[in-house]
């Protein structure tokens, strides 16, 4: 789960969520997250993280900022500030990607979706603002940034996600159309539920197989209860969406990557596409491509832990007396049955199997790298064998 710390960081006058008193009746228990009031937990953290890995858990996560680009050639314009293939991205089609500074550091990471005729970004709350500064800087002033501030979204992640929404009568806006459980990962599209237009995505942050739904804020409760009806359905708080995205391997922003980071050291190469090794031409690109060609000086890896004892953010690690790096993510990870962690280390000490340790209040704890992610995802890909 989040450190106490950083859930305690966010500003004095936290906004509400659409669903904020939807959230105190389920008995969520609330504290402060990136400037929202935010459900950490229902039943309890570890109950809702196997919940989700064995049924289907629902999710609010409408502090996320949900952005549009519009105007011709937004894609070519956006990608001066990240390093993807965004003008090739089909019409329908999803690609993860990074909000580049001029030097190459990473200010967010983002989904970005071609909707077909414009581009749909999701950023993260705590920094959407900023995002939506830079963005306005950096962009052609022929394109319209449009900020959804009366969407909300709610991500339904776990195997019997595609079910739920189908037991709900989520359809597509049009005959031969595909309903939501045609999609595959990484791909979006418009549907309907009661007459109300829902922009679907088969996507998410836990590593299960789900979907992530942009739907009016006044139609949010009345979805989010029609899918709570459904008995495989249970509402998750951001303690176990965060235990679940550790084991799934992947980064939070503002801990695992930050504007120090550059995509290489923080394992995020895959984010940077084919044609843009080749070309170029966006922040940072020299620097990026350059660690790209000659390695990272440093490397975000996984680790196992020894024992019982969870290994927080900020621990630094040692190999012998030296200090090699930080733990910049870490806690128990239900799945596993043990604490994991995420951290920087010198690109020396990245291998798979290397030994090292934590300092915990002036105690060691042995830990060992290890390949992420720590539990295996079960993405809906195409052509995927069951």
């Amino acid at each position: 789960m989040p450190d106490q710390n950083d859930l305690d960081t966010a500003p004095m006058q936290d906004q509400k969520l659409p669903l904020d008193a939807w959230h105190r009746v389920q008995g969520a228990r609330m504290v402060s997250f990136a400037g929202y009031e935010m459900p950490i937990q229902y039943e309890g953290i570890m109950a809702e993280h196997l919940w989700t890995r064995d049924y289907a858990g629902l999710f609010d996560v409408s502090h996320m900022g949900q952005l549009q680009l519009i105007g011709e050639g937004a894609a070519e314009a956006l990608e001066a500030i990240v390093p993807g293939d965004i003008s090739a991205l089909k019409a329908g089609k999803m690609r993860y990607s990074l909000l580049l500074a001029e030097d190459g550091g990473v200010l967010d990471d983002m989904m970005i979706t071609n909707t077909g005729h414009n581009l749909y970004i999701v950023v993260n709350g705590a920094v959407k603002h900023e995002d939506i500064a830079f963005m306005r800087a950096h962009l052609p002033d022929a394109i319209d940034l449009d900020h959804m501030k009366e969407a909300a979204l709610l991500a339904l992640q776990g195997p019997k996600a595609a079910h739920a929404l189908t037991q709900i009568g989520v359809e597509p806006v049009q005959d031969g159309w595909p309903v939501p459980g045609d999609l595959y990962f990484m791909e979006a599209g418009p549907f309907l539920w009661n007459g109300v237009r829902l922009g679907i995505s088969r996507s998410g942050y836990t590593g299960e197989d789900g979907f992530e739904i942009s739907v009016p804020a006044e139609h949010v409760e009345a979805l989010a209860n029609a899918l709570l009806e459904q008995p495989e359905v249970k509402p998750i708080g951001l303690g176990a969406r965060d235990s679940l995205r550790m084991e799934a391997g992947l980064p939070l922003y503002g801990h695992d990557m930050d504007p120090s980071t550059d995509p290489v050291e923080g394992n995020a190469s895959f984010a940077i596409s084919k044609t843009r090794r080749e070309e170029g031409g966006f922040h940072g690109s020299e620097r990026i491509l350059k660690a790209l060609a000659d390695g990272p000086a440093r490397k975000l890896v996984g680790f196992s832990i020894d024992g019982k004892l969870p290994v927080r953010e900020g621990a630094p690690i040692f190999s012998g007396d030296s200090e090699v790096g930080k733990v910049t993510s870490g806690g128990f990870a239900p799945s596993v049955g043990a604490p994991i962690a995420m951290g920087y280390v010198a690109a020396e000490f990245a291998a798979a199997d290397t030994l090292l340790e934590a300092e915990l209040r002036g105690r060691r704890v042995s830990m060992k790298v290890t390949k992420m992610p720590f539990i295996a995802n079960k993405y809906h890909r195409r052509g995927k064998v069951k």
